[in-house]
């Protein structure tokens, strides 16, 4: 019988897309894909203060902005096929979502306002700052899952929406619903896929493909740095905002959906399949996501990445070697265990006890999935 630090940890897995569960082989596939994938956001974050000096690391930039998000989006929506609106899951969607988001968004309001001396930045739960986005992103997603499960036609309808957004600029910034909506589709195709999707780019011919494919993806991206505004890659912003007309909103929505998609499947197709030194480090991801970006942002605020020999290409290398070795670290198990505070949090008083009690009964009965 799990105690109820494990059985609120397996929770808290579930409602942040982790797949685990006592008795249930992890999928090292899916651990891997993850630690990847967190890696490529890290190192991209890191990437940030340094891209302008070089049209290389812009290149590589842009296309990494492709596909490393919507795959790990891809992975969330994958492992929130059986979210439903039952008590417990939703006590698990709350802490282990909305409530790390919550206290994230407050520490990194409160640091940029004193680490970066500026008082006029305010604590606002309305509006997303740096990477939070993407915990209220996932607590909406998951709270529309059953309505995807439930249309017809989930994806072209997700895709619809997405589009209807790029050309609506009187969204605003509240809970950042620009990419809310247009990410959104990547969220939908997740819920929609089985796991034998996942086993069809996993071949050695995909890997070979993959190669030409990365190689021409980088052409392009170097070709379009000067050409192309990066903020597309965000998804943050309607055409009308990137001073595009309004109908290329659409255009871009669809071109870049198929790109995403295209790279996102040579990206798993290099994913190992057998455990990896790293995989474990899959369980970590959401750790390594929201603390690796404290880091990243001192060396904004505190100059770390004026140094000249930095923006050159071996300075860039050591950088985005950094940027690995961090985000590995938060990763690991001694920082989960001291975060867990705020990661997965029990919130016991804050719930009525048959929900809690329902909950530790769902994680415990032998035959219930709970890593969706």
């Amino acid at each position: 019988m799990p105690s109820p630090r494990s059985a609120q940890s397996q929770q808290t897995r579930a409602a942040q897309g982790r797949p685990a569960g006592p008795g249930k082989q992890r999928d090292a596939f899916f651990d891997n894909a993850k630690y990847l994938a967190i890696v490529l956001v890290a190192m991209g974050h890191s990437w940030e203060p340094l891209k302008g000096d070089s049209r290389v690391l812009e290149a590589v930039y842009t296309v990494v902005y492709a596909f490393h998000m919507p795959a790990f989006i891809i992975i969330s929506g994958f492992f929130s096929r059986s979210f439903d609106m039952r008590p417990d899951r939703l006590r698990r969607l709350v802490t282990g979502v909305l409530v790390p988001y919550v206290l994230f968004e407050t520490a990194y309001s409160l640091f940029k306002r004193y680490g970066d001396h500026d008082p006029s930045m305010d604590i606002s739960l309305l509006d997303p700052w740096y990477l939070t986005w993407f915990l209220i992103a996932l607590f909406i997603w998951r709270l529309t899952t059953p309505l995807w499960k439930t249309v017809r036609w989930p994806l072209p309808l997700a895709l619809a929406v997405a589009m209807l957004a790029s050309v609506s600029p009187d969204i605003g910034d509240d809970l950042d619903l620009q990419r809310v909506l247009q990410f959104l589709p990547y969220f939908v195709l997740g819920l929609c896929m089985r796991p034998e999707h996942f086993q069809r780019v996993r071949t050695r011919r995909v890997r070979m493909l993959s190669v030409p494919v990365f190689a021409a993806a980088l052409a392009v991206g170097w070709w379009a740095v000067p050409r192309m505004d990066t903020a597309w890659f965000y998804h943050r912003d309607a055409a009308q905002n990137l001073d595009a007309p309004w109908w290329s909103g659409p255009v871009m929505t669809l071109a870049l959906f198929g790109c995403s998609l295209l790279l996102t499947a040579c990206f798993f197709a290099w994913v190992p399949r057998r455990r990896m030194w790293f995989t474990a480090l899959g369980a970590g991801t959401l750790y390594g996501y929201l603390l690796h970006g404290f880091v990243v942002k001192a060396g904004d605020f505190y100059g770390w990445f004026d140094y000249g020999w930095m923006r050159r290409p071996l300075g860039e290398i050591l950088v985005t070697l950094a940027a690995a070795a961090v985000v590995t670290v938060l990763c690991t198990r001694p920082v989960q265990r001291v975060f867990r505070f705020a990661m997965e949090p029990e919130m016991k008083w804050a719930f009525r006890p048959d929900s809690v009690e329902a909950a530790r009964g769902r994680v415990n009965a032998p035959r219930e999935k709970v890593n969706a």
